[in-house]
């Protein structure tokens, strides 16, 4: 029986473990080791929709605090700087997989010639704003978004969130990790003597992968076949006064990789994200420098690796977070993966009734590895399909980029276009991570040519021309996120599910 559960890790992915078991399973005794050598990483981080769903939908976290401690933005979707098209904008709605009123055919078939406003959220996108106004003026909070956030304000954060939840938080550095006679980890031996013991632990221990990696050794698949970029330069300036935030995560083509700008209140935070093997680290930071003039500091270089520890879950120890995996963040996919990892992880261990066994196991290591498959293949398509960069890095990602997991799809998409019998194709179909929706805006936004588009009437493109016209107008009288911010962070704001 799990009594006790000790979370290794003081990071946001540990800080949500905790509190997320400590709030859905409140009899159990949740400790938290966090080591005070190792600060807070203080770059910007995007989410995708489920973040917030899992804060205060599923923790019932308050949203007035919330947004008072962290500040964060909101994010629409991603605008790339990517492909043929020069733009288009992966809203986190549905743009493509759906059909708009009066129309015979999904609107991806529309899509072709100009992909842009083919929703509401895309149209705010489209024109740097993100919610409507309601008829009071005030702004209509959706929830099609996802955040931005300071990384320190988010951490500082959720330890409140701990601590006043009963999470137990202990100081120390892990010297080893002790184990019983079956193999499970039994205790850890802390730095001074102390020793922390537990029924259950929770690695959360970032890249260093101290419990699943160090300890039990885990094999790690390694995605280079698949994504070729290994290091990260991150920067970033402050705001100037009255400069418009913008409601979305930009990914631009770069020379060797690619480079994000994260939106925060008073700061915007830069990257890039690129191939030690096409670009050394001093050319990557010296294309960075020169395209991003306001950056006035030097870049901290990241280096990393892209795959995933084979098992998640070995005897008494779970890997969330890092640990467990890593894939550059060009789809945010790092809180989506805690979040609902951490969320599988209750339900095993509400179902079993604190006593998971083997096969519970077992399932819970099938899932997490067809969630890094997925991701895998959906952040290879991103760079396979695009044919407009023309240096080495990008012939490379078009010739040799191993997509051929989602083979079957693409070939079918080239046969018949963005039909939905085109989710038949894709792992896991409805339980995907991204949706039939994700992949059909990578593959309509890099042109990606089919061959049985059939003919579109005039009357179906005057329809469908009249769908997105109405879209841009009801964008047009939108607000700004520097409006809508005064709004929320105003003494009188009341949320409606506060």
């Amino acid at each position: 029986m799990i009594r006790h559960i000790l979370v290794l890790g003081g990071g946001s992915a540990g800080l949500i473990s905790a509190i997320s078991l400590k709030i859905r399973l409140p009899a159990l005794r949740i400790s938290l080791l966090r080591s005070p050598s190792i600060g807070i990483i203080g770059v910007g981080e995007g989410t995708t929709p489920n973040f917030p769903a899992h804060l205060f939908d599923y923790l019932g976290i308050r949203k007035k605090s919330f947004f008072e401690k962290v500040r964060p933005t909101w994010k629409l979707g991603i605008r790339f700087l990517w492909g043929e098209r020069g733009r288009f904008d992966y809203s986190f709605d549905q743009q493509c997989d759906a059909t708009a009123p009066g129309l015979a055919r999904p609107n991806g078939y529309l899509c072709d010639e100009e992909f842009e406003s083919a929703s509401l959220p895309a149209a705010l996108m489209r024109q740097d704003r993100v919610f409507r106004k309601r008829a009071d003026g005030l702004p209509d909070i959706q929830g099609w978004h996802a955040f931005h956030m300071e990384n320190e304000l988010l951490v500082t954060t959720l330890e409140e969130v701990a601590r006043e939840v009963g999470v137990e938080i202990i100081e120390g550095e892990m010297r080893e990790a002790r184990r019983s006679a079956n193999g499970d980890v039994s205790s850890l031996l802390l730095e001074g003597g102390r020793v922390i013991g537990g029924d259950f632990f929770i690695d959360a221990s970032g890249f260093r992968s101290e419990l699943i990696g160090r300890v039990l050794e885990e094999p790690f698949v390694d995605f280079g076949a698949s994504l070729f970029c290994d290091r990260a330069l991150a920067a970033g300036w402050e705001r100037q006064e009255g400069e418009t935030i913008l409601p979305y995560t930009t990914a631009e083509a770069m020379d060797a990789g690619w480079a994000w700008q994260i939106e925060h209140e008073r700061h915007v935070n830069r990257g890039y994200v690129f191939s030690s093997s096409e670009m050394s680290d001093d050319q990557a930071c010296a294309e960075f420098l020169r395209k991003n003039p306001r950056i006035k500091r030097e870049p901290r270089l990241v280096k990393f690796r892209s795959g995933y520890h084979r098992r998640q879950w070995v005897g008494n120890v779970v890997a969330i977070g890092n640990s467990g995996g890593f894939v550059e963040p060009l789809e945010a996919t790092a809180l989506m993966i805690v979040c609902g990892n951490v969320q599988m992880l209750i339900e095993m261990l509400t179902r079993s009734e604190g006593k998971p066994g083997p096969a519970m196991r077992d399932l819970f290591n099938r899932m997490t590895e067809r969630s890094w498959l997925d991701i895998r293949d959906f952040l290879a398509l991103h760079y396979k399909l695009n044919t407009a960069g023309q240096t080495s890095f990008w012939r490379k990602c078009r010739e040799e980029t191993d997509v051929s997991r989602i083979q079957d799809l693409l070939d079918f998409y080239r046969e018949n276009g963005p039909t939905g019998f085109c989710r038949y194709f894709i792992d896991g179909a409805q339980k995907n991570d991204f949706g039939l929706e994700g992949y059909l805006v990578m593959l309509i936004g890099n042109r990606t040519p089919y061959r049985n588009a059939g003919k579109i009437s005039l009357q179906e493109m005057q329809l469908w021309q009249h769908h997105r016209s109405a879209w841009r107008g009801e964008a047009s009288r939108g607000m700004t996120v520097n409006e809508a911010l005064e709004y929320v962070h105003h003494p009188n704001w009341v949320w409606d599910t506060d």
